[in-house]
């Protein structure tokens, strides 16, 4: 994995291979950013990564400009990581160790931007209590926006405040506002 663009573009990453996780590909990444660069100025976004990985999205957001970026994962590995990566760029990340959903309901902090990507074994009517939560605990900023990411056997586009999908190879980016 790398950092796309930004004060750290083309800084290459390895993340353990004992973490569960499946990183965003560059080139979905980099489809992903080129649709945001037109909506957001990124100095001026605070950033919620959920289901966060290797971090793979908030170094992306760091690099790019964001002051300030919460990335959540339940599992520990992945937060040592996370941690570890943002000490040694000097990236504004704050990482919690926290079962997603549990952390959307304690949660009072409203976001621009909120980037999920849950085990692509999530059904659909888990990724629909997924968005619902974040929609019904007001989440987003005005103009906030809501990107999940998701295989592309899944359709969200019935789902309620849907906007649009993209589909990057395997992957699709559902945006909800």
């Amino acid at each position: 994995m790398r950092i796309i663009s930004g004060s750290h573009k083309g800084k290459r990453l390895t993340a353990p291979k004992n973490l569960p996780v499946r990183p965003t590909t560059d080139f979905a990444k980099e489809a992903l950013f080129n649709i945001l660069n037109n909506r957001f100025y990124f100095p001026e976004t605070n950033i919620l990564d959920l289901f966060a990985g290797t971090g793979n999205i908030g170094f992306e957001f760091c690099s790019r400009g964001s002051e300030k970026v919460t990335s959540v994962d339940a599992h520990y590995g992945c937060v040592g990581y996370i941690q570890k990566i943002a000490e040694e760029l000097e990236f504004p990340i704050t990482t919690v160790k926290a079962d997603v959903l549990k952390f959307i309901h304690t949660s009072n902090e409203k976001f621009d931007i909120i980037f999920a990507d849950p085990p692509y074994n999530f059904e659909l009517d888990e990724l629909s209590e997924l968005v619902a939560k974040i929609m019904d605990k007001d989440m987003l900023k005005d103009d906030g926006l809501l990107i999940v990411e998701h295989t592309k056997h899944l359709d969200l586009s019935e789902f309620p405040n849907f906007e649009e999908a993209r589909k990057y190879g395997g992957s699709v980016f559902s945006f909800f506002s």
